[in-house]
C-alpha cells in the first residue's frame, strides 16, 4: 500500500489546531478593496474556525501525513 501525499494546496491555505480544529485564511481580500467598507475588510483579516464538520473532516484527510 503506498504512502499518502499531503495535498500541498490545502496545506498553504489551511492548519490543524492542537485541538483538532481547522483553520483557514479568509477569501476575498486581493482586489476590490475600495468598494468594501472598513470592517468588512478588518473582518477579513487573520484566519477562521471552519464551522462545516464535513468541510473540516475533508481537509484534514488532505491533510493526513504530515499531521
Amino acid at each position: 500500500m503506498p504512502k499518502t501525499k499531503t495535498n500541498k494546496a490545502a496545506k498553504k491555505r489551511c492548519h490543524v489546531t492542537g485541538t483538532g480544529k481547522v483553520l483557514a485564511s479568509r477569501a476575498g481580500k486581493s482586489h476590490l478593496l475600495s468598494s468594501m467598507t472598513r470592517k468588512r475588510k478588518r473582518n477579513l483579516r487573520g484566519t477562521k474556525v471552519l464551522g462545516s464538520k464535513t468541510q473540516a473532516t475533508t481537509i484534514k484527510k488532505m491533510l493526513a501525513p504530515g499531521r
